[in-house]
């Protein structure tokens, strides 16, 4: 028999209201043992006593829900018990529930993998739910959301479906030619497969934003040493995040803060001021500083507007197009402001008056919304989808060129296997201890 199982469906710690929840053939008897009453009206909140069964000992008063399978996000038999947030009534609840035969604690993810396997959600639903669950963004909580109702599953189920037709006309092709069949029924389906192939080049092909937005979005701040670098960090971050001192050469390593930034997350590095090193370790800074700039979504270059009209010349070769370029310091400045660098438009601000950084800080929340906010489509959010959605269209790529159409079939059918490995339509039972072992408990 399937075990009953049962855990916080809160977060630890005190709190005012405490969910427990439980799941299995056995909930409805828990149910009743605690509360010493008949099942309450499905999906109706009751208010009760919970005792402990076998002393009767008095544990909380508070609601429980009574949700019958297979009406339920489990898919099972589900009961929850609303007690008091205090640690002492939520561990009295939980060993009254272990007391009982049968029951059992439920491992992390325990909750959203039986809901998958009893055909509640898809996979990508069920990562959703785990995203939803650490979203610290607005922009984050809209992606899950989508995700989690099911948008990127139908895409991915849509193109599947259309495999799987080609595939059938494909097989007809091979196993009936005999019959009366429209001539070159395999060749028909060709057109189909390069227009899936466009359509999966194109979703693989977005700049990994869904899966920036689940991790964060990085900005990499650049520059001269004492060009403000870390002074510019520490005002954006609101807190003094990076030491500052005139003394060139402090910052020897990244620096990092995460931000909510217009509600996208953000994680902005402090790197090593860029200039001839002085010796191995500063030398290893600027590497390290280098090699952030290489891999940041965008940069923040900053210049010393004191020293104008001189550029530094190590900063002016990290500015690209991925690039907003700072005049920091123009609070002290005596001459007048570049407009340009490197064709990037310049903005004037000061760290330590603060002039300036409001329209920095629009003008990163734009760079920013402009190349990661979803568009029509829905994103990719793991690298699990996109090595399988690779594979499939590495697959289509030999149906369209292969020989033999029992060569193109079989290659149609791979395409078909790695597309169902992404929502759990086949084949993934070696991947769910690795998909739902990182959930939280009671979800």
């Amino acid at each position: 028999m399937v075990p009953t199982i049962f855990a916080p469906a809160t977060a630890p710690g005190r709190g005012g209201v405490a969910i427990v929840r439980v799941s299995g053939p056995l909930a409805g008897t828990a149910l009743t043992a605690l509360t010493a009453r008949p099942l309450p009206a499905p999906r109706m909140a009751a208010f009760v006593r919970m005792t402990v069964p076998e002393s009767g000992e008095f544990l909380d008063q508070g609601l429980v829900l009574w949700f019958p399978a297979p009406h339920s996000f489990t898919g099972e038999d589900v009961a929850e018990f609303h007690v008091h947030g205090g640690r002492a009534v939520i561990s009295g609840v939980i060993d009254a529930l272990a007391s009982l035969p049968g029951l059992r604690i439920a491992e992390p993810g325990e909750f959203s993998r039986r809901g998958f396997e009893n055909g509640k959600f898809d996979l990508t639903a069920a990562e959703a739910i785990a995203d939803l669950v650490d979203a610290d963004t607005a922009a984050q909580r809209r992606q899950a959301l989508r995700q989690m109702e099911g948008e990127l599953g139908r895409l991915y189920d849509g193109w599947r479906h259309r495999l799987t037709r080609a595939l059938a006309h494909l097989e007809a092709d091979i196993d009936f030619p005999d019959e009366d069949l429209p001539e070159g029924v395999g060749v028909m389906v060709r057109p189909e497969l390069e227009t899936m192939a466009g359509e999966i080049a194109s979703h693989l092909n977005d700049n990994r934003r869904g899966e920036r937005l689940r991790d964060g979005i990085h900005i990499a701040i650049l520059g001269a040493p004492n060009a403000g670098k870390s002074s510019l960090l520490n005002v954006l971050a609101r807190r003094e995040a990076a030491i500052v001192s005139e003394r060139a050469g402090t910052t020897r390593d990244v620096v990092e803060v995460h931000l909510d930034l217009g509600g996208f997350p953000v994680v902005l590095a402090d790197t090593a001021g860029l200039r001839e090193a002085a010796d191995e370790i500063e030398s290893e800074g600027i590497r390290r500083a280098l090699d952030r700039a290489a891999n940041a979504d965008l940069k923040l270059a900053v210049f010393d507007a004191t020293a104008l009209p001189e550029l530094d010349a190590q900063t002016i070769a990290v500015v690209d197009d991925q690039t907003l370029v700072v005049l920091n310091k123009v609070d002290s400045a005596s001459g007048g402001m570049i407009q340009q660098i490197v064709g990037q438009q310049t903005m004037p601000v000061s760290a330590r008056t603060g002039e300036g950084l409001a329209d920095l800080l629009q003008a990163l929340t734009d760079a920013v919304r402009t190349r990661f906010e979803a568009p029509g489509v829905p994103a990719l959010t793991r690298a699990r989808h996109r090595g399988a959605l690779e594979e499939c269209a590495a697959s289509l790529q030999r149906a369209m060129t292969a020989d033999l159409p029992e060569l193109a079939a079989e290659d149609v059918r791979l395409a078909s296997r790695a597309l169902g490995r992404i929502t759990g339509r086949v084949d993934v039972e070696d991947l769910l201890d690795v998909i739902f072992r990182d959930f939280c408990i009671g979800k």
